[in-house]
């Protein structure tokens, strides 16, 4: 048996690979399910109705969704051009720790110029976040995976300092948390009475908005020509040093607004526990999209999906939530497979 690489993939197999992974993905899970001795189908049915099955159920979904957009949008316009950013984590709350600064008093503006002047902020701190990792890749050659994983730990401990010290709510009755950000600076809802709040709008048109300049701009040409060969584009005269750091500035601010829509527009102060890793979970979407900016949307949608049923799953037959982890590593996972087989086929002798 041997791996051929095909002359030309076509659009559908391209179109059914993710699909075909996702089932498998499922088949697996359901394996675990019937290991605890609950119905498979029964278990599936209350994951999709928690997920999906009303409009209370949607804006959950949609409202998780928010900061998985972003972080994949992240850690997608980063690997596409071969620089592998898992700072993710760090570089939202970066976002999220400018927004304090700025929000919580520091500066009083009307709605309409304090939201822009919290993103703009957000933006800039996720991406000077990532100025260190990139010298150190392009001056040092230092491993970017190593630096910017480390990174989020540094950054988390420094934000743990912060809450417990300087940025402490006196009101907070002793909780390691930061003081609320004005009402001007708090992003609107899109649905009343529910937590879908003005990020998913950002999410959406940040998601546009980068299809566009990767598809249809020369910068966007350059980033792609830097991840498909650095040494082809390099002889074709693309620096290659700047196009690394436009990237680097440009995924950490997708990361920063992650962070602004969590601190801004859902909890409204900053915490610890802001993120439960939408930093890291941000990866998956990216991979499960395969690096494609409007696949983004759906694969953070369907991975918010999961999780967000996967609670009610657990209420209604009693297993255990975590299975959504398990369903999405193996989504993950299935999907490379299936990627690696839309450029291959299987030989056999």
């Amino acid at each position: 048996m041997r791996l051929e690489q095909r002359e030309e993939v076509s659009l559908w197999l391209v179109f059914l690979a993710p699909v075909f992974a996702v089932a498998v993905a499922l088949v697996i899970a359901s394996g675990l399910i019937v290991w605890t001795g609950k119905p498979v189908g029964e278990a599936y049915y209350h994951l999709l109705r928690g997920a999906f099955g009303s409009s209370f159920a949607w804006t959950e979904t949609l409202a998780r969704a928010t900061p998985l957009i972003l972080t994949g949008l992240a850690a997608a316009v980063a690997f596409r051009a071969k620089f592998w950013n898992i700072g993710g984590e760090g570089q939202l709350y970066c976002g999220a720790l400018a927004a304090t600064w700025l929000g919580t008093g520091m500066i009083t503006l009307p709605p309409l110029s304090m939201i822009p002047l919290l993103f703009a902020a957000g933006a800039l701190a996720g991406g000077l976040a990532l100025l260190v990792p990139v010298y150190l890749k392009t001056k040092l050659k230092v491993d970017e995976v190593v630096t910017t994983l480390l990174l989020n730990f540094i950054i988390l401990l420094f934000v743990n300092y912060l809450l417990e010290g300087p940025l402490k709510d006196p009101m907070s009755l002793g909780w390691p948390q930061a003081m609320p950000i004005i009402d001007a600076g708090v992003l609107p809802k899109l649905v009343a009475r529910s937590r879908l709040h003005f990020g998913l709008i950002v999410g959406l048109a940040s998601a546009v908005i980068i299809w566009v300049l990767l598809r249809f701009t020369i910068w966007g040409y350059e980033i792609r020509a830097v991840g498909h060969n650095p040494a082809a584009a390099a002889f074709a005269g693309i620096n290659i040093n700047r196009t690394v750091l436009r990237v680097a500035l440009l995924s950490g601010g997708l990361a920063g607004f992650a962070g602004i829509t969590e601190v801004a527009g859902l909890k409204g102060y900053l915490t610890l526990d802001l993120s439960p890793g939408f930093g890291y979970a941000g990866i998956a979407v990216a991979m499960l999209a395969n690096l494609r900016p409007l696949g983004v949307i759906v694969s953070a949608i369907f991975l918010a999906g999961i999780y967000v049923g996967a609670d009610t799953m657990s209420r209604a037959v009693n297993i255990p939530n975590y299975i959504a982890d398990v369903i999405v590593a193996a989504s993950v996972l299935s999907v490379l497979v299936s990627l690696m087989l839309t450029q291959y086929r299987v030989r056999f002798r």
